[in-house]
């Protein structure tokens, strides 16, 4: 197999490289070699370094950030918009390991309906997000305990071990996003769809093009906390409705659309792979470019100065 060089940059922390979606879809076509001195960067949103390569450049995100198609040559992101071949809508969701289960979320038993025994769950361990999250936790809970088994606002002793196995007991999921941005669908309501409970929705205002309205409570479908909540409790207090809307495929006919198929990520990173690799090379490198470049790595050097200048200033007034 062909051997490609590779350089993951700017990546948080916790990531393991062969479990990222991309590299065990690379991986099946190529040999991968991590590299300093790589014919390609991955890239994503925790730092700078990727400004220091001329290489070919490949930007994917899991938060909402939208790409910068001056500094990279492809993309992989949440926007719904069209570039050639420059871009992808790839959401996260479909490369959480329980997918497929979420997909199969309308077949259930009576034994895995009767252990609904419990109203909601919220499991969140970001405070710093969008304050919609923690005022629909509170509103809920003035209707019936809402069990918070995240790190924030937890109030069941500690934070679960198992999000899926904990979900499971319960009717309801709080799905909300760390923010709202068009085509920004994480895997929050996929957890809660693989769970067997109806999920609570904000976040992306186009979630009906991904998921079927009907299988799911979409805030978007009220624009206010007060006529959500109200459809909530509808729900809660008649069995036969709550029985259907857990009926609802999360996909309208039942099929995991093309989009959401590791077969369109695959097609997408062999068109890169697989041409002459001069020919990769999407962004420009004429003049201006390179002016956006440099201002950038200006910018950053004074950023760096001025954390450098922070410390010694922490360091003579507090030690």
């Amino acid at each position: 197999m062909k051997t490609i060089k590779i350089k993951l940059c700017d990546w948080h922390d916790n990531y393991v490289f062969d479990e990222i979606f991309f590299i065990k879809a690379l991986r099946k076509h190529y040999n991968i070699e991590l590299s300093d001195d790589p014919d390609y960067v991955f890239y994503s949103v925790w730092g700078t370094e990727h400004l220091d390569y001329d290489c070919v450049k490949i930007y994917y995100t899991a938060e909402d950030i939208s790409p910068d198609f001056n500094l990279c040559d492809y993309a992989i992101g949440f926007d719904d918009l069209s570039f050639g071949d420059r871009y992808i809508r790839f959401s996260l969701f479909p490369s959480v390991d329980c997918f497929p289960d979420a997909a199969r979320k309308h077949i259930f038993t009576e034994e895995e309906l009767k252990r609904k025994t419990k109203f909601c769950n919220y499991i969140v361990s970001n405070g710093n997000c969008d304050p919609i999250r923690t005022e629909v936790f509170n509103r809920l809970s003035d209707y019936k305990k809402v069990d918070s088994g995240g790190r924030y606002m937890n109030n069941i002793g500690c934070p679960v071990k198992s999000k899926l196995d904990f979900q499971k007991d319960y009717k309801f999921s709080i799905a909300f996003e760390n923010g709202a941005m068009k085509g920004y669908t994480t895997e929050k309501i996929i957890d809660a769809f693989a769970s067997k409970t109806i999920p609570i929705y904000w976040g992306n205002p186009d979630i009906a093009k991904d998921f079927n309205p009907k299988s799911f409570v979409n805030y978007w479908d009220y624009g206010n906390l007060d006529d959500m909540i109200k459809r909530v409790i509808e729900i809660d207090q008649n069995d036969d409705l709550y029985r259907e809307i857990l009926s609802e495929p999360i996909f309208e006919n039942g099929e995991i659309p093309e989009r959401f198929r590791y077969e369109t990520i695959e097609k997408f990173l062999l068109n890169i792979f697989e041409q002459p690799y001069e020919k990769a090379f999407r962004r420009s490198f004429h003049t201006w470019r390179r002016v956006y470049i440099d201002d950038m790595k200006y910018n950053r050097s004074l950023v760096q100065k001025s954390k450098k200048f922070t410390y010694r200033v922490c360091d003579k007034l507090f030690f």
